[in-house]
């Protein structure tokens, strides 16, 4: 059994499974249009994900969210392309993320952090028959350590 992590403003803890934002604004692994959720390995790579995008760092309410769900519910990338990791992110990725969601080949997605490549995220296809498998467990407080705002 995995367990991944989601960390969200506390607003936003009820609807942090609804892939709205990813649909909205794309993310490495997705355009805009494609529904899915973003989640990581371990709370501290959650942490870490969240931080990278808090520009100006602004301090919120956050809660961390866990996730359970069964390692046939995976897929892992096999290859990835060698802009992987550019900033912003490549067309590329967006195609790998776009077109397993298209295919609804699984409900999860595991992919290594451009921030920590040996620790994985995954991502959630909310539109697979099997995203219902996925146990999220219940919110609870988070907060960032001042020091690294």
């Amino acid at each position: 059994m995995k367990q991944a992590w989601r960390i969200v403003k506390e607003k936003h803890a009820a609807t942090a499974f609804n892939g709205e934002g990813a649909r909205l604004y794309g993310g490495r692994w997705n355009s805009p249009g494609m529904s899915v959720v973003y989640t990581s390995g371990s709370m501290a790579l959650a942490a870490l994900e969240s931080l990278v995008h808090l520009n100006p760092p602004v301090i919120f309410k956050y809660v961390a969210i866990p996730i359970q769900f069964d390692d046939a519910l995976v897929e892992k990338v096999a290859a990835l392309p060698s802009d992987w990791t550019e900033e912003p992110p490549s067309p590329s990725t967006k195609d790998i993320g776009d077109l397993w969601i298209r295919e609804a080949r699984s409900a999860v997605l595991e992919l290594p952090s451009v921030i920590i490549p040996e620790e994985p995220n995954y991502l959630l296809n909310l539109a697979h028959p099997d995203f219902r498998k996925i146990a999220i467990g219940k919110p609870v407080p988070f907060s960032f350590d001042p020091r690294l705002l």
